[in-house]
């Protein structure tokens, strides 16, 4: 199974220089937990619904004077559309993330694969695996 027949298409993305609140409402309406931060057409990082609420509520901050680029996670790893389901997997388990940004052959986000489509598509015991891997805290 290749990781194309199970992502999530038709994602939204983000910039660095957008305003927080703004991407916020992307993922409120799109029911989402991030969304791939993008900068001149190159994944830059990837903003979660826990950036906002740790560093930036927890934080004492305003989210309104507040760029997505000032709180995003920089080290975000991705996949490729066309590789087997498997070999995502293991790069989910190695870096312990719930979603993972999906490229095409020409280096550009076409999807994401995230634990839900995981559970819903591959078999349980593959679902099961990376679920473990990622519940797993870090030492």
């Amino acid at each position: 199974m290749r990781v194309q027949e199970v992502m999530t298409e038709g994602i939204r993305i983000a910039e660095p220089d957008e305003a927080l609140p703004h991407a916020a409402k992307k993922m409120r309406s799109q029911n989402i937990g991030s969304l791939p931060v993008i900068e001149n057409g190159e994944l830059v990082g990837m903003i979660t619904d826990r950036d906002i609420a740790v560093r930036v509520v927890g934080a004492g901050k305003d989210p309104a004077m507040v760029k997505v680029g000032d709180v995003m996670s920089e080290d975000c790893v991705w996949c490729v559309d066309t590789e087997e389901l498997e070999d995502a997997v293991r790069i989910m388990e190695q870096h312990r993330v719930r979603r993972l940004p999906v490229k095409n052959a020409k280096n550009e986000i076409v999807g994401m694969l995230s634990l839900e489509d995981i559970a819903l598509h591959a078999p349980a015991s593959l679902a099961g695996e990376v679920m473990k891997a990622v519940a797993q805290r870090a030492d």
